[in-house]
């Protein structure tokens, strides 16, 4: 019975051994990815800074305001300037009576839906 017990125990401890000897290979494998990733996303975010400022190196006004020059003839625009703005009292806010009021609603859920309709 004693044998039995240490055979038992041995091969426990040998499961144990090969499954913790998979984990550390498993978890080392996932911190390399791990890392890898964290490499991309640092690369990402500086390639995305550099998008940003080249962004707003085009969207420069002067620089702008020369291209629309430039394609007058084709684009016909023509240069933003203050008055062609509304001011805000000019705005038409809803007034009290035209707010609709809504009476029976109807409750939409799809959890008892059923699935053989279309």
């Amino acid at each position: 019975m004693k044998t039995l017990l240490y055979i038992v125990t041995s091969l426990a401890v040998l499961g144990l051994a090969f499954w913790a000897y998979r984990e550390n290979y498993t978890t080392q494998q996932v911190l390399k990815e791990t890392r890898s990733l964290q490499r991309q996303i640092g690369a990402q975010q500086a390639r995305l800074s550099v998008l940003r400022a080249e962004w707003a190196y085009l969207n420069r006004p002067q620089r702008l305001r020369e291209l629309a020059e430039l394609n007058f003839d084709r684009l016909s625009l023509l240069p933003l300037r203050p008055e062609q703005f509304g001011r805000v009292d000019e705005v038409a806010y809803p007034r009290d009576e035209d707010v609709i009021e809504f009476s029976n609603g109807v409750e939409v859920s799809s959890l008892n839906a059923r699935r053989d309709q279309p």
